[in-house]
């Protein structure tokens, strides 16, 4: 091979990686914020970028997304939100609402797509559901709003039990006291006294389980949060582990042995965010878009624990479910 065309085509080589980090750096970027772990949100993650490919993203092909997880630390969000405006992004996709409340006051200009499970007006994120005003729009479920019912449900299956237990996470108060006390005026109806046992992170819910143990609490609510949903898995082998009835949010809790789960389908809710993001990427305004909510709730009943607990649950209520696991 003569020298000047060697060297050409080592010159040609070499550019070909810098083109392909130019290509990068060109895509339209998307800051994706969390308060927990991505191993704990990979379906959920799966769910988002089926969204955002039903408008027409494909991560790494027309769109990059720069992820930012907080470990279970709600406190570093705020840190991470400023770390995604000064990247710039074109636009944040904020997972739950701590991680919402800490992406609107990093910035006023960025669109934010939020998933909350309590109402954003009241929490300030927008101005109302139909106009959101402002850089926000995003998703709501009802998983706050039928808590009480979580409550019912369990009380249906241990109907003998005087006391039970809520585990809440405190470092997400703008969840974890309405929920409280929606929780407590449903235990005064019912007649039961209520426990709240606090957990922030993976060792204290440890200890918050031990303390259940030691109150003799007839059966557990789990709060709606990104820490305990994260962490469905551990939460359900703990109930196992210490023979107690409990119902949390997702299908995964009693997949993977709780006894009950009643609430919205989460991997719908990521869907639904990521085509938000998408619609703003191609130019929609986030106070154009209305917030939307999932309103269908599942409940799926595992069989296999009840019986593990010695526990018969009504026919009537088995009838409801939307699942039973045997």
């Amino acid at each position: 091979m003569r020298r000047r065309a060697f060297i050409s085509l080592l010159g040609g080589a070499t550019a070909w990686p810098l083109a392909a980090r130019a290509q990068q750096a060109a895509l339209p970027v998307i800051g994706f914020l969390n308060s927990e772990t991505p191993g704990g949100y990979a379906p959920r993650v799966a769910a988002f970028r089926q969204g955002l490919s039903e408008v027409g993203f494909v991560e790494s092909r027309n769109v990059a997304i720069e992820y930012r997880w907080a470990e279970g630390h709600n406190d570093r969000l705020p840190a991470l939100a400023a770390e995604l405006v000064r990247r710039p992004v074109a636009v944040i996709a904020a997972a739950g609402m701590t991680s919402a409340l800490a992406a609107k006051s990093a910035t006023t200009t960025i669109p934010i797509v939020f998933s909350a499970a309590v109402d954003p007006v009241a929490e300030g994120l927008v101005a109302s559901l139909n106009r959101p005003g402002g850089n926000l729009t995003g998703v709501t479920s009802l998983n706050v709003e039928v808590g009480p019912k979580r409550l019912e449900l369990l009380h249906e299956v241990v109907p003998s039990a005087t006391s039970m237990a809520l585990l809440i996470n405190p470092t997400n108060p703008s969840i974890a006291e309405p929920f409280s006390q929606a929780l407590q005026a449903a235990a005064r109806v019912l007649g039961l006294q209520l426990h709240i046992l606090h957990a922030s992170s993976e060792r204290e819910i440890e200890v918050a389980f031990a303390t259940l143990v030691k109150l003799g609490a007839g059966g557990l609510v789990i709060m709606p949060d990104q820490l305990f949903i994260a962490r469905s898995e551990q939460l359900a082998a703990l109930t196992v582990r210490h023979a107690v009835p409990s119902i949390h949010l997702f299908r995964e809790f009693a997949a993977a042995g709780g006894l009950m789960s009643y609430g919205s389908d989460d991997r719908e809710y990521y869907r639904l965010v990521g085509i938000y993001v998408g619609r703003i990427l191609k130019g929609e305004k986030p106070s154009d878009l209305p917030v939307q909510q999932v309103t269908k709730v599942e409940l799926i009943i595992n069989l296999k624990t009840a019986r593990a607990l010695g526990l018969s649950v009504p026919l009537p209520l088995v009838g409801r479910a939307d699942e039973v696991i045997e």
